[in-house]
């Protein structure tokens, strides 16, 4: 009877890798975007842009990712380790406050910090505009008919069409993947009818020129020392098809053509001295190609990524209507569409790949995406979450690659993280606390009650060893390997002994970034051993000794660990009303509804906490997230989205689903209930925050699959709406394998694990957990 199914799984499998093509996928529009998170976003892993689709006048804001005010620099207090043992002393005698405002004074960067101009931000490249002019032109926004603005996931294009005086105009944008510039390409359905200026333009630091049939934007960004900080240089060249084209009061000015293709290549001098020349080679390859040339390669070149995975939940979808109307009816009734999740999710992939590239950097708190000279919390990267969600969808949606510019942004922080490390602790390895920049922060934050949290090094170090969970990369964990190994000197060398437990824990430190009561009525953040430490100290450890095994090395640091280990606290304790507890006291927190969940790390996205291995634990996670309740920033959400996958609760992870996907257009800065979904699709903190993107998309693979358990879960957490019928391939899981299924009615009718040499694998599906053999990839 077994032989019988397997063979009819295979059967199926046939038809999935037979019949499955990528759906067509989109986000569209009919009226021009009326604010900036109404615009569509663009991007090629370094350059960005998002036009707003304007019938008289166009604005595309303009990105690069590399773009930073700010420089290196040493916050580190080198006096402050000479503080450690009292602050120390005073939180084992439970005066956590009294310890809070040591740290405060002793225990924090110097300067300004994350407040500083030293310590910089992303920043906005600029802007570029189109001023238009058309015969009979009062009221041309009004008057325009057939008015469409999308975005192909599919192709990775923008383009807007209208109608207007009996003409048809287009306008197709795109940062392409073959030669770095961002191209758009501008036509009339009639000769001659095309009649326009360009500008570009940027807040602060920027000198414009035109000169030699092209717009010049140039300048230098602060550094916070001497004002000569990072530079960058953009260029503006325009190719007509008919009419004539001027420079003029820093303008081009475009009249009677029928077609113009706009070309802008940008750069700066971060890790790149020769940036003006690669621009020069960058402008003149795309130019010496025709438009459908470029086209055509820039298309092949994302669908390279792109098209690895596609995903189909059942037939009810409503992609006939605007997105922002859809986005709209989804929230009223999301079992109407379940094709909505489906485009949340490959969006998420979408920006996956257009927000960074092998060689680069990570996406940042907005992505590449910014509007603004100053981003919100300096659009950098916030160690005790936010960076880590952006990559937690890469590995299981088939971009494992994407997770390598993360790899090389944390192998830059080490040297800095060991100073830190010294100043403050006085301690072997490296740690990095809560913040980072493009510049490699490690030291604490400005403020005890968030800055201090122990947790960023040990957390990025998880996302390091994911992406070798998932490619079973020898050659990838040998060059990491230092980088886990000092993170877990640090732990090592750092843990100080609870008297009251025996244990081993982190002190001082914080669990981010909520606070709690003492019994003496007053509130701290500062303490030791919050319970993320403990199961960060736990995971890491683990790994290291894992990796050092695989590679043949360290046996002595292997052995050194496993003993560390032994006094170190579990993965959880339960508090007396049965939650996890978030400190290793029994603490009241003073936010019942904070939107950290720090104290669950060990459910997600670690793998300490599962209902099949420590069942107690998974239920007093569940009565933790109840109380936590389901509301927060975007991000918060979908963090707790994932949890409940963790947990196996299909139909509260479709209901987190639907609470993340809720529509807004706030952009007022947020700390507590609120979240929701901007017209574009873009995550609202508010506002806008590109990590609940990321963890949504993270969040629909988990409810697809899970594979940290020691098996593969088909289906683990699907609410009833999914479970009418679907297929997915190209899916990941641990181990170097790709999975492809199908299902139907809520049960698994095909599958197939594809992985580069046959090996038996442990499979759950339908319930059971059943040992299959993989085979090798399909070849094309």
């Amino acid at each position: 009877m077994r032989n019988q199914f397997l063979l009819l799984l295979s059967f199926f499998s046939f038809f999935i890798e037979n019949a499955f093509a990528q759906q067509n996928l989109k986000l569209w529009y009919n009226k021009p975007a009326k604010r900036w998170e109404e615009t569509i976003p663009l991007g090629n892993g370094r350059l960005g842009m998002m036009p707003d689709g304007g019938i008289m006048k166009e604005n595309i804001v303009l990105n690069d990712i590399t773009l930073w005010s700010g420089a290196p620099q040493d916050a580190n207090n080198y006096e402050a380790h000479k503080s450690l043992s009292e602050i120390r002393k005073l939180i084992l005698e439970g005066k956590n406050d009294l310890a809070q405002d040591l740290v405060n004074k002793n225990f924090i960067c110097k300067g300004e910090g994350s407040g500083g101009t030293n310590y910089g931000c992303f920043q906005v490249l600029g802007n570029l505009s189109f001023n238009f002019s058309y015969p009979k032109q009062t009221d041309a926004d009004t008057k325009a008919t057939a008015y469409h603005r999308e975005l192909s996931l599919n192709n990775a294009l923008a383009k807007t069409t209208f109608v207007l005086n009996g003409v048809k105009y287009t306008r197709e944008y795109l940062t392409s993947f073959d030669d770095d510039v961002d191209v758009i390409k501008l036509t009339a359905s009639k000769p001659g009818q095309l009649n326009f200026d360009i500008e570009i333009s940027r807040p602060e630091r920027a000198e414009i020129t035109a000169a030699n049939g092209e717009l010049v934007m140039s300048g230098q960004l602060d550094n916070g020392i001497d004002g000569k900080g990072m530079k960058y240089l953009t260029r503006v060249n325009a190719l007509l098809t008919g009419g004539t084209q001027e420079l003029k009061n820093n303008k081009i000015i475009v009249k009677g053509a029928t077609s113009v293709i706009v070309y802008l290549a940008a750069g700066t001098d971060f890790m790149n001295p020769g940036f003006k020349e690669k621009i020069s080679r960058d402008l003149k390859s795309a130019k010496s190609k025709t438009y459908d040339t470029q086209l055509r390669n820039h298309v092949r070149n994302y669908q390279k990524k792109f098209n690895r995975l596609n995903l189909q939940i059942g037939n009810r979808n409503q992609d006939n209507i605007p997105t922002d109307e859809r986005l709209v009816n989804y929230n009223k009734n999301p079992k109407a569409d379940v094709g909505f999740p489906v485009l949340f999710y490959q969006f998420g992939r979408y920006l996956s790949i257009s927000s960074t590239r092998v060689g680069l950097l990570p996406p940042n708190l907005q992505g590449l995406w910014a509007n603004q000279i100053h981003t919100p919390w300096n659009g950098d990267y916030h160690l005790d979450v936010n960076i880590q969600m952006n990559q937690w969808p890469v590995e299981v949606s088939n971009l494992s690659e994407l997770n390598l510019p993360l790899a090389d942004l944390v192998g830059r922080m080490v040297k800095n993280g060991e100073r830190t490390a010294k100043a403050y602790y006085n301690s072997k390895g490296w740690i990095a606390h809560v913040i980072t920049n493009v510049w490699g922060f490690t030291e604490p934050g400005e403020s005890a009650s968030w800055g201090a949290s122990n947790a960023g090094s040990g957390w990025l170090c998880n996302n390091l060893w994911d992406h070798y969970a998932f490619s079973t990369d020898k050659d990838y964990l040998k060059k990491i390997y230092p980088i886990l190994k000092g993170s877990a000197a640090f732990y090592a060398d750092a843990l100080i002994k609870d008297p009251e437990t025996g244990w081993l824990v982190t002190a001082p430190s914080v669990s981010p970034e909520n606070s709690f009561y003492l019994p003496n009525g007053k509130t701290a953040s500062i303490s030791m051993g919050p319970t993320i430490d403990n199961q960060i100290v736990r995971e890491l450890f683990t790994n290291v000794i894992e990796a050092a095994k695989t590679l043949g090395i360290d046996q002595a640091f292997s052995n050194f660990l496993a003993e560390k280990l032994k006094s170190v606290p579990p993965a959880g304790n339960i508090s007396a009303d049965g939650r996890v507890m978030e400190w290793i006291r029994d603490y009241k927190e003073t936010e019942p509804q904070h939107r950290h969940i720090s104290h669950l790390y060990g459910l997600y996205p670690a793998s300490l906490i599962t209902p099949i291995k420590t069942p107690e634990l998974a239920e007093a996670a569940k009565k933790t997230l109840e109380i936590r309740g389901d509301d927060g920033p975007s991000w918060s959400i979908a963090y707790k989205l994932l949890f409940w996958a963790r947990l196996h609760d299909g139909e509260r992870s479709g209901k987190l689903l639907h609470e993340l996907m809720k529509p807004t257009v706030k952009t007022d800065i947020n700390y507590g209930a609120g979240g929701g979904i901007y017209p574009n699709l873009l995550s609202a903190g508010p506002p806008f925050q590109i990590d609940g993107n990321f963890g949504g998309a993270a969040g629909i693979a988990e409810m697809l699959i899970q594979s940290h358990d020691g098996f593969i879960d088909l289906l683990p957490s699907t609410p009833q709406e999914w479970k009418v019928s679907g297929k997915i391939n190209g899916v990941r899981a641990r181990g170097n394998l790709t999975v492809d299924f199908e299902w139907n009615d809520g049960k698994v009718i095909a599958y197939k694990i594809y992985s580069p040499t046959s090996k038996k694998i442990k499979l759950r599906v339908n319930g059971k957990i059943i040992e299959v053999s993989s085979q090798k990839p399909k070849t094309t």
